[in-house]
């Protein structure tokens, strides 16, 4: 049953499994299909081209896409220093609250924000300073595996992707246009 009035909703998308980009990825499809306008901001992924920056592109300008993370934190070719991730995580962090105390959205996705929250680029307090900006009547998204406890509790919706099977298991890799 629809209200007259829309109501926000707090979701979080977590776990160890694969999809969790994705189901927001999937929520911003719908969105834009009621003319919405929604804005996404990506934590740590930044320095890999993958699918989702050209098709979301296709969706503008209902999507708006900051990608400001220096990429994965540690591994796969890092080179960058553990300052420079944690000064792109302050950024994106004033973009999220700049973007969610705007009134422009009626959606707003923090791709892998809790990544950023279980490394140690975003605390506890600026993770809490992000939700208690988030007016009622906008919906955030805020995905990632490691979803801290409070957050989980906090939020309207959870939704845990659990691992069952991967196909890396029997040595397949990535596939373009599934996996990146």
């Amino acid at each position: 049953m629809q209200k007259d009035s829309p109501t926000g909703l707090l979701i979080v998308y977590t776990g160890d499994g694969k999809g969790k980009t994705t189901a927001a990825l999937g929520m911003c499809v719908r969105a834009v299909g009621y003319n919405w306008n929604i804005c996404l901001i990506q934590f740590v992924k930044g320095s890999w081209k993958y699918g989702e920056l050209k098709g979301l592109k296709r969706l503008e300008p209902n999507v708006e896409l900051h990608v400001i993370g220096e990429g994965f934190v540690g591994i796969i070719d890092d080179n960058k220093s553990f300052d420079e991730h944690r000064e792109a995580a302050k950024n994106g962090l004033a973009l999220a609250l700049e973007k969610i105390k705007s009134g422009k959205y009626q959606l707003v996705i923090l791709d892998e924000l809790n990544v950023a929250c279980s490394l140690g680029l975003v605390t506890p307090e600026e993770l809490e300073e992000i939700v208690a900006a988030r007016p009622s009547e906008l919906s955030l998204v805020i995905t990632g595996r490691g979803a801290t406890d409070w957050l989980k509790e906090k939020a309207d919706l959870v939704t845990e992707m659990k691992e069952i099977k991967h196909p890396y298991q029997k040595g397949i890799l990535a596939q373009k246009g599934v996996d990146w």
